[in-house]
């Protein structure tokens, strides 16, 4: 006898595909539910950029150095919008990958976001040691 959640869990076989536009087998729908939750975490994550960007251009206290606020602001903006039109794609690829019973492809994603908030965090760094005679 199987765990609660293997009991409870639907009796879940490959049919037909839905449209005419899909290949291969229905994958089972738990996996169809993970791939659109991280999708979803994407896209607030894509938000959370844009938002972000956003305070920091209108709402930070100038820098010493001209344009201090948008080169922190603007590419956090520019990394929101790229995480919401990539992770649409990754969705797509992995539910296209689970229909036809191949490896989920990797996502560029999480590296893309590693090395531009890095690089974000390090320009502000810089710019609040360097802020000049004021404290």
């Amino acid at each position: 006898m199987g765990s609660l959640a293997e009991r409870d869990a639907p009796n879940v076989t490959p049919t037909e595909p839905a449209s005419e536009d899909t290949e291969g087998s229905e994958p089972d729908v738990r996996f169809s539910y993970a791939n659109e939750r991280t999708f979803l975490a994407w896209i607030r994550t894509a938000l959370g950029l844009v938002t972000a960007g956003l305070a920091v251009t209108q709402l930070l206290p100038a820098f010493d150095f001209p344009g201090g606020r948008r080169l922190i602001g603007l590419p956090l903006i520019a990394l929101g919008v790229v995480v919401a039109v990539v992770s649409l794609f990754n969705w797509r690829a992995n539910e296209r990958a689970m229909r036809l019973g191949r490896p989920l492809p990797r996502s560029p994603l999480p590296m893309i976001a590693a090395v531009v908030v890095s690089v974000v965090a390090l320009v502000g760094l810089l710019l609040a040691i360097f802020k000049g005679g004021n404290t």
